[in-house]
């Protein structure tokens, strides 16, 4: 999938800054394709990016309107429809992660044919997969498990590849969300695919590789969460992660989306974490803790970190704020 860049960053109606996770991650990991970004009325939602409109984004030398927002069931909102077909008639090309697909909208395939511009779906899978295995494979795999969804699995294995290949390691992030793909341009929208291939999709993206090759595997979901655990479980066993990085988010009372479920801790991931793990890798174990600490205050999320990594008796660090070193010296060399 090729898509234009820069993009405008459309964030719509979202409800928090989390439902803008999409927009955020372009944002944070290609700053130079964001160059602004669209807000309607109500959004809460907001990347510090300049505000702009359609017109002002194209001068901006915008080539794609993406959508920024990934809600809760992945949905195209009909409140957004006026908003795109006015994107298309600017000469927009338009990407979105979600769901619904904007190819499957008649009045948007039918403007992007009149305009002459493209619809990209990335949350369509592409390609046949196999049913997974479970078989040992060459080169080794480090994914990343959270205590919830959106609390920091992605930027985990994205700032380990960058800080990885910085210190000579050979090492690939292998993306398996909507916002990942946007990112680096490649990868399998996880979620999208059939749930009887999941896990040989997962052994698909993340083949047998030369021996000191790493695969940086971004984690979708949690175990712990009754609406998503099930993309999780087909990381880890399609995944057979020799490493795993436990991430969290502590300033959470409660899953996302589920208040009535509260957000298990450290221990609890690790306990069931290994457990799942072992039942394709009985060598799997665990490198450290990613902590996002964007809530916290530094000297509040310096102290976190060293209270976590005393009780872990692991590394523990703030993958984007601070780095991933310590989990990094961690594998053997």
């Amino acid at each position: 999938m090729s898509i234009a860049t820069p993009y405008l960053l459309f964030l719509g109606d979202a409800a928090d800054p989390l439902a803008a996770k999409v927009a955020q991650g372009v944002k944070d990991w290609r700053p130079e394709n964001a160059v602004g970004q669209l807000r309607l009325e109500g959004c809460n939602a907001d990347m510090g990016l300049p505000e702009m409109t359609l017109a002002e984004g194209r001068e901006a030398g915008a080539k794609t309107l993406v959508i920024g927002v990934a809600n809760r069931g992945g949905v195209i909102s009909k409140a957004w429809i006026e908003v795109l077909l006015d994107a298309l008639a600017a000469d927009y090309d338009i990407a979105a992660g979600l769901h619904n697909h904007l190819n499957d909208i008649p009045e948007l395939v039918e403007a992007a044919a009149k305009h002459g511009q493209a619809l990209h779906d990335v949350r369509v899978p592409s390609g046949d997969f196999p049913i997974g295995n479970g078989a040992a494979r060459p080169g080794k795999r480090i994914l990343a498990v959270g205590t919830d969804c959106s609390c920091g699995k992605m930027y985990t294995t994205l700032a380990m590849e960058r800080d990885m290949r910085a210190r000579g390691f050979d090492a690939d992030f292998r993306a398996t969300g909507q916002t990942g793909i946007l990112i680096t341009g490649g990868g399998v929208p996880l979620d999208a695919v059939v749930a009887d291939f999941m896990a040989g999709a997962v052994e698909q993206l993340t083949p047998g590789a030369d021996p000191d090759h790493y695969d940086l595997i971004e984690g979708q979901g949690s175990l712990f969460h009754p609406s998503f655990s099930g993309v999780t479980m087909a990381l880890i066993h399609g995944g057979r992660p020799d490493y795993l990085v436990l991430c969290h988010e502590p300033t959470r009372t409660h899953l996302r989306g589920l208040p009535h479920y509260p957000v298990p801790s450290l221990a609890e991931l690790e306990d069931l974490a290994l457990r799942t793990a072992r039942i394709v890798n009985p060598d799997v174990r665990v490198l450290g803790c990613a902590i996002n600490t964007a809530a916290l205050p530094e000297a509040q999320a310096n102290d976190y970190l060293a209270k976590t990594a005393d009780q872990a008796g692991l590394p523990a660090v703030d993958p984007f704020r601070h780095g991933t070193d310590a989990l990094i010296d961690a594998l053997p060399r």
